[in-house]
């Protein structure tokens, strides 16, 4: 009777170890769950993407036109699969571009794979698959058409594709990437702003505009038109005081110095302004990075006119504000503003508002700075708000974990000398001991 209870409870046993197993695939078949413990879940999708995800309020098609022989498909299916867990109305298709080429050149399609992503009459392309690639596509649908912003040049301004360490070309290139198309703007070639322009930079010029640049630039504004203007310390230039009359703004005379604010984060330049907080504005609005502002013009408002001013760029209240080249502070202390949004209804009947930035520091977005704290960050909220994207503001900033492990040569020795001596010999320690002690049994 005992071995009959016995072999039954194997069976049992075995019975259930069965059922149990067809139970977890037919869960799994149905419903999965991944866990991602890497460091900062970087095998996953980021926050970026899901946030851009979330802006969009309505379905996706992905068209690919893959070659039905091979795994790329497989492997193409298997990477939206994340995106569609995301968004279940992302609809993924896929077309044999073997069964009719004309169409395919017609369709300009290139690359086998080439995915072609269609959102509200919305058309975006893509030949790289890979997450920064997808995002920066869907943040382009998001956006709608690329918006052109024109950089004004042949003053000595900064450049927008220049490598130098004062121009912004690492910034400017990465607002290509997410639907913005940067232009030169040369007033000795053309006497007035094109029509099309959504947005013109003016990033610290170092020598006078002409008379017929100030003007073009007074008319756009007049017209409605988008402006950010990056100034550095110094006497204003004479031939930029009409625009900073027509903005009712005051570029003060010095430059901001903070050193208590800069000791505590380690600087010895006490012209480095760090701020962690700032004041309530549409683009500050639920930004906690650390930003950097190398020599900065603190700037304040002439006189209430039409714009609406709003401060979102202010020192702390132990920095004061001295003279370009004088090592004597002015009486004049902090809280110091040195950025300003303002906004009025437009004179343009193409637009509602009009929207203008004005900062007191040009080097914060530079090729040198840009990759302090959340200087990129800042700056992309910055053009977001003026090119009226503000569903975009709030994005998740974006920023790569760090892959690099720096390490010294003694370090490197050491490490060395572990892996290649100590840990062989204890493991063949070990071995030995183990040996030992069956050989005893």
């Amino acid at each position: 009777m005992q071995t009959l209870l016995r072999r039954l409870n194997s069976w049992l046993f075995a019975l259930l170890v069965l059922l149990g197993g067809l139970a977890i695939g037919y869960l799994t078949s149905r419903h999965d769950r991944v866990a991602d413990w890497t460091y900062r879940s970087r095998a996953s999708m980021s926050p970026e993407t899901r946030a851009v995800l979330a802006k969009l309020d309505g379905p996706v098609d992905i068209v690919s036109y893959a070659n039905p022989q091979g795994d790329l498909r497989q492997t193409i299916a298997a990477f939206l699969q994340t995106y569609i867990r995301a968004k279940p109305d992302i609809h993924l298709s896929f077309v044999d571009p073997q069964k009719d080429p004309a169409a395919m050149r017609n369709l300009g399609i290139t690359v086998d794979g080439e995915l072609i992503l269609h959102y509200r009459q919305r058309e975006q392309r893509l030949d790289a698959l890979n997450e920064r690639s997808l995002t920066n596509a869907l943040e382009r649908l998001v956006r709608g058409s690329d918006r052109i912003v024109a950089f004004v040049t042949g003053d000595g301004e900064r450049r927008a594709d220049g490598v130098a360490n004062a121009d912004l070309g690492t910034f400017v290139s990465q607002l290509e990437q997410s639907g913005m198309r940067a232009v030169p703007l040369n007033f000795s070639q053309t006497a007035t702003v094109p029509e099309q322009t959504d947005l013109v930079v003016l990033a610290s010029p170092q020598a006078s505009l002409s008379s017929a640049a100030t003007k073009a630039l007074l008319d756009y504004l007049g017209n409605g038109g988008n402006l950010l203007w990056l100034t550095d310390p110094g006497n204003l230039d004479p031939s930029l005081q009409p625009l900073a009359d027509a903005l009712d703004i005051r570029v003060l005379p010095g430059e901001l110095i903070d050193p208590s604010s800069s000791a505590a984060l380690g600087l010895k330049d006490p012209r480095m302004i760090p701020l962690g907080d700032y004041p309530p504005s549409a683009i500050t609005r639920g930004f906690t990075l650390t930003t950097l502002f190398p020599e900065v013009a603190p700037l304040a408002e002439a006189r209430k006119g039409e714009w609406q001013l709003t401060p979102f760029l202010r020192s702390s209240p132990q920095a004061t504000m001295q003279s370009v080249g004088d090592t004597q502070t002015n009486a004049l202390k902090g809280p110091l503003d040195f950025g300003f949004t303002l906004s009025r209804l437009s004179p343009s009947p193409t637009k509602s508002e009009q929207r203008v930035v004005v900062i007191g520091n040009g080097d914060f977005l530079s090729n040198s700075y840009l990759g302090n704290g959340g200087n990129r960050a800042l700056g992309e909220r910055i053009f977001d708000w003026l090119l009226g994207d503000d569903e975009l503001i709030n994005l998740p900033s974006r920023s790569a974990p760090d892959r690099v492990l720096t390490v010294s040569q003694s370090e490197l020795s050491l490490l060395s000398f572990a892996f290649i001596l100590a840990i062989p010999a204890l493991l063949l320690l070990i071995g030995g001991f183990i040996t030992w002690r069956r050989r005893r049994a």
